[in-house]
């Protein structure tokens, strides 16, 4: 039997590929985060509960109306972006201008309101969704076998992530908006309304938090801890990254994931805080992030 490292050929690349396709909800959440960090200076500690929200959505939406992963995979985003954009518009636009800690106290007093509301009436036990029919079955790869739906996970997070990227740093749009968070008077100045930009980009970002959590739907158990369970980590993986820096949470968040499936084969005991512990390296050589402006 091939071997890597005196590990089964087999099990060392099952390990990456459940690294790969944790580091795809790391991404696409940290990149979320990010966006609002970056472009709102607010710590949405809610994002995890908003990643929740988008699978809780696309499984009640399956079995209460029928709707099923493929128009959910639009309408979840959709639903979570939109109670996004309410909650900035009632709560998260009059803290702007004070403390930054008043919005992560209030963004994590929002995520344990609406976990508790989840965990009482649905329990805390995990709810199943299947995986689409298209998307069944594997593909043989002469090395592995790989399960069709795990990499279109990968395929559709990085798809996401880059297209994202490319709006905020390339367009003449993502131009306005990172004028808009260094100068908004002068960017109002111009005719552009500031405050519609901040709203939609925290929309954004709650859309983002939405759209992983559909994907992770039929991946994970659609639960109201599933959020709590993840958001720490992907904490983690935005300040490795930088905080605020876009590539820099997407980078990161494949990478640690694969770093994460890499020691489930070497040391698993370790698997559960090898994350924390390259943060703790990283910070100590770099404490902006490897991606941080002050780096």
């Amino acid at each position: 039997m091939t071997t890597i490292f005196g590990i089964p050929v087999q099990a060392f690349l099952g390990q990456l590929l459940v690294g790969l396709i944790n580091g795809s909800f790391y991404a696409m959440l940290s990149l979320g985060l990010a966006i609002i960090f970056g472009l709102l200076r607010v710590i949405n500690f809610a994002h995890g509960a908003q990643y929740m929200l988008g699978a809780f959505i696309g499984y009640l939406l399956l079995v209460h109306f029928g709707i099923g992963y493929w128009p959910a995979l639009i309408i979840a985003p959709a639903i979570v972006g939109i109670i996004g954009i309410v909650i900035e518009r009632l709560a998260l636009s009059r803290l702007y201008n004070i403390d930054p800690l008043y919005g992560l106290l209030f963004t994590f007093g929002l995520a344990l309101v609406i976990e508790g509301v989840f965990r009482y009436l649905y329990g805390v036990s995990g709810n199943p969704y299947s995986v689409p029919p298209l998307l069944a079955g594997g593909t043989n790869l002469g090395f592995m076998f790989l399960p069709n739906y795990r990499g279109w996970v990968v395929i559709a997070s990085l798809a996401v992530c880059l297209g994202t990227w490319f709006a905020i740093e390339k367009t003449r749009l993502g131009a306005y908006l990172r004028a808009a968070t260094e100068n908004p008077r002068l960017v109002q100045a111009f005719g552009v309304n500031v405050p519609l930009l901040l709203t939609l980009t925290y929309g954004l970002g709650s859309a983002l938090a939405g759209l992983a959590g559909i994907l992770a739907a039929p991946v994970y158990q659609v639960s109201p801890l599933m959020g709590s369970n993840l958001i720490i980590v992907v904490f983690a993986v935005v300040v490795v990254g930088g905080m605020g820096s876009i590539m820099g949470a997407i980078v990161t968040g494949y990478m640690l994931g694969l770093a994460e499936g890499l020691t489930k084969v070497f040391y698993p005991e370790a698997s559960n805080i090898v994350i924390f512990v390259i943060m703790a390296i990283v910070l100590l050589v770099r404490p902006a992030g490897l991606f941080g402006k002050d780096a």
